[in-house]
């Protein structure tokens, strides 16, 4: 797909419009997000992301077309996982319920610059050495089955966020104030310029995204070499990630078989790749998985996901009423058998 200077600028500029139009309607002013204002932004999201895909559709043709939906969903379905993540930072640095969606907006803008870096540095070497295919690949097979082993874990030690060595480094040579100002990332104290538990968690939230692209970017790859698709596929993920961090953040325990579906994704995307650079290697009866294929297969697998996880999650809880209910009568009677 051939994507002139102009239109790379137009694309730009319309994602720093949509981005600030985000801001100044929904997240200027700190508030509590409630799930009606979140479901709508998501709505907003998703159908400018469809509107985008239609766009290149009459643009350049299907092919295109299906290769931005198919990274779409994947890089949104990884994003989904990321969640997890960000309810542990939020929890580690204790933000204020009307202060995240602040933090929230600011991080992914810091994952949305650092990303494009990744995709750059892709792009140049996948141009260079086609060779890395096997590579990413091999990296995407061996996640999916880090992913299942983690699943089937039977550790239930409550899961704590690890600061990575940036955020160390921050907090140890800057001095920072032990609560939150606002929204202010400095404040001056007794004539000393400090930084705010807000500045250390947005960038928490925006620097633990490189840990995820290391997975999600290869993956996208997989499906498609155009930088223009991967970057605009990963930017619409990401913008609305906000909205649905709110919307479905109560939903994210029942997700319980998520990693299971995501591990079959990254895996498929890994065989993908491994075909793909077969045949570029001249190996030419290595099959290459066409996009019509790799679209349905993911939507498909995502759709199971989501009915097993939800019919799981209701078993449990119905599970531990019955359970709660057969220790109700015993407890009931230990007061009268101690009073008597």
């Amino acid at each position: 797909m051939h994507v002139s200077v102009a239109m790379w600028a137009t694309t730009i500029g319309v994602l720093i419009a949509l981005i600030a139009a985000d801001f100044f309607i929904g997240g200027r002013k700190p508030h509590d997000v409630s799930l009606k204002e979140a479901g709508a932004w998501t709505v907003v999201w998703v159908l400018l992301a469809i509107a985008f895909g239609g766009f290149l559709w009459w643009h350049s043709g299907s092919e295109p077309a299906g290769q931005f939906f198919a990274g779409y969903i994947t890089e949104k379905s990884l994003s989904v996982d990321n969640l997890f993540v960000f309810v542990l930072i939020m929890a580690k640095f204790a933000v204020p319920s009307i202060y995240q969606q602040r933090v929230l907006m600011v991080g992914v803008l810091i994952a949305l610059v650092l990303r494009a870096v990744f995709i750059a540095a892709g792009a140049a070497i996948i141009a260079s050495f086609s060779w890395v295919f096997f590579l990413f690949g091999a990296f995407l097979i061996w996640t999916a089955w880090k992913l299942i082993k983690e699943a089937r874990s039977d550790d239930d030690e409550e899961e704590e966020f690890e600061e990575n060595r940036l955020l160390k480094a921050v907090e140890q040579r800057f001095p920072a104030t032990d609560r939150y100002h606002g929204t202010k990332l400095f404040v001056r104290e007794n004539g000393r310029r400090l930084i705010t538990p807000m500045l250390i968690v947005m960038l928490a939230i925006g620097t633990t995204d490189v840990l995820f692209a290391m997975d999600s970017i290869p993956a996208i790859f997989g499906l498609t070499q155009d930088p223009y698709i991967v970057f605009t596929a990963n930017a619409f993920a990401l913008m609305g990630l906000r909205q649905l961090y709110f919307l479905i953040g109560g939903l994210l325990k029942k997700l319980v078989h998520l990693s299971y579906g995501l591990s079959v994704i990254l895996g498929f995307i890994g065989v993908k790749l491994l075909l793909h650079a077969l045949h570029e290697a001249g190996a030419h009866w290595a099959p290459e998985i066409g996009i019509p294929f790799s679209l349905g297969f993911i939507v498909i697998v995502l759709a199971v996901t989501t009915v097993t996880s939800l019919l799981a999650s209701r078993k449990a809880e119905r599970l531990e009423s019955a359970q709660q209910a057969a220790q109700a009568p015993a407890e009931a009677a230990r007061p009268e058998l101690e009073h008597r």
